[in-house]
């Protein structure tokens, strides 16, 4: 291990936990609040509940629970806890001033989840879809006063993303089409979501957003245009997209207009995962007219995007909005497998005044701590002005935090073991997102299926 390296993790009170940052991390925090310091809030404590381990001064309460009633009386709380947004409320039920918090929780159910998203009249697109999601709303004491059915008959609903007005665009990481695993109808889409009042947006499908893979999403507030990554399994892998719709001023129902889609060309860049130098960046992104849309007969990653081609890469999830750019995460790349090179996580940025696309952050253990499973998926920023990232791999899990000065520590530790004590096994996070005040932090654990509200002395 480097002596840079050591001293970063030592400093964050996560040596061992083998995983480290290089880059500009000044750039990933462009508007957020005052900074944290440099280490972080500290070791993990063990939990006597065997839940959820935190730093000393933090707590949390389990929310909800996949088996468990939902409180509207539909049926079971789903499996398979993903992506997650959290929304301003106003309800008489709520605190003093009648504020709540409205969740909105992705079920990335295939055909073959545990427990699916119950089937809700007016809320279902196609009845043999298992995933979805759900709302609960939140009162400032962290009560729960709802959980109800907020989408339904969808398919890996993976991840997706907040409009600037305040609905969910939850978005389904599959291609199959009708007659395919039972279904019913094509999937592949983004539907939206209103966090607090499902039936005024109902299960229609964004079409002209394309039907691929989807991952994540990130809405450019000032020109309304929508960023979309696609978490492709095999190559060629997926692409970075951007949707230019008709009505970009937004509002609830809009995207339904239309729009024009579009996907990232880097000149010269084939494989993103080629580029290894944090700083590297590139002037002349072009944007390409996606030829199908749909993809009908052929996957969007498959078709023909003319002479210079068009830029993949591997594992491409996590992606936000900060500042005056749109910034998406690579989870992983791995030449055994396709990709051009390798590397344990990476984070672009993509400005589109400059039209300028930068590798801001590298992840990865040195070559002397071999866990490839230890990448960065869901992203968020942090009230407190740090970033908040999920690790999706092998071993123990967590959600880790980074400050501006690029150092890393552990903040959550997922204990519950869904393997063997021989063979132990732990469930991923993700869904990380803060409350509107920022006192909050929610995550889940994607198996066994829970939601976490942590509270505790965010702004040290």
């Amino acid at each position: 291990m480097s002596a840079t390296r050591r001293e970063v993790l030592a400093r964050s009170g996560a040596l061992g936990v083998g995983i480290a940052f290089t880059g500009a991390m000044s750039e990933l925090f462009t508007g957020t609040a005052t900074a944290l310091g440099h280490t972080g809030y500290g070791p993990l404590v063990p939990d006597p509940d065997g839940l959820l381990d935190l730093p000393e001064g933090f707590r949390y309460r389990v929310l909800s629970r996949e088996g468990d009633q939902l409180r509207s009386g539909e049926g079971r709380v789903p499996s398979n806890h993903d992506g997650m947004a959290a929304f301003a409320g106003r309800s008489g039920s709520g605190d003093r001033h009648g504020r709540v918090v409205h969740l909105v929780r992705n079920h990335e159910n295939r055909n073959t989840g545990r427990i699916p998203v119950p089937t809700i009249e007016g809320l279902t697109y196609d009845p043999m879809g298992k995933g979805g999601c759900t709302s609960l709303t939140v009162d400032s004491r962290g009560n729960v006063l709802d959980e109800r059915v907020a989408i339904a008959g969808t398919a890996v609903n993976c991840a997706g993303g907040p409009t600037p007005w305040g609905t969910w665009l939850t978005c389904e990481e599959t291609e199959d089409k009708a007659g395919t695993n039972g279904y019913t109808k094509d999937h592949g889409f983004i539907f939206e979501v209103d966090p607090a009042h499902p039936h005024r947006t109902g299960a229609v499908p964004l079409t002209a957003m394309g039907r691929f893979q989807h991952e994540a999403i990130a809405v450019d507030p000032k020109r309304g245009i929508v960023y979309e990554t696609e978490d492709a399994f095999e190559r060629p892998f997926g692409l970075f997209y951007r949707f230019l719709p008709n009505k970009p001023e937004g509002g609830r129902g809009s995207l339904r207009a239309g729009g024009r889609l579009q996907a990232m060309r880097v000149p010269g860049v084939p494989d993103l995962s080629s580029i290894q130098e944090t700083g590297a960046s590139f002037d002349r992104v072009e944007w390409v007219d996606v030829p199908d849309p749909l993809a009908a007969q052929t996957a969007i990653r498959f078709q023909d995007f003319g002479p210079k081609g068009i830029t993949h890469a591997q594992k491409l999830e996590g992606c936000y909005w900060g500042g005056k750019s749109v910034y998406f995460v690579s989870s992983f790349a791995h030449s055994s497998q396709g990709s051009a090179a390798d590397h344990f996580g990476q984070i672009w940025r993509y400005d589109p005044d400059a039209r300028r696309l930068t590798l801001v952050i590298v992840f990865g253990p040195d070559t002397d701590v071999q866990l490839p499973g230890e990448s960065p998926d869901n992203i968020c920023l942090a009230p407190s002005g740090g970033l908040m990232v999920c690790e999706d791999g092998g071993g123990v899990q967590h959600v880790y935090g980074v400050t501006r000065r690029g150092e890393v520590y552990a903040m959550a530790r997922n204990r519950q073991n869904i393997g063997t004590p021989e063979e132990p096994e732990w469930g991923e996070f993700a869904g990380v997102t803060f409350s509107p005040d920022g006192r909050t932090m929610y995550v889940n654990c994607y198996t066994p299926g829970t939601t976490f509200a942590v509270t505790g002395p965010w702004r040290r």
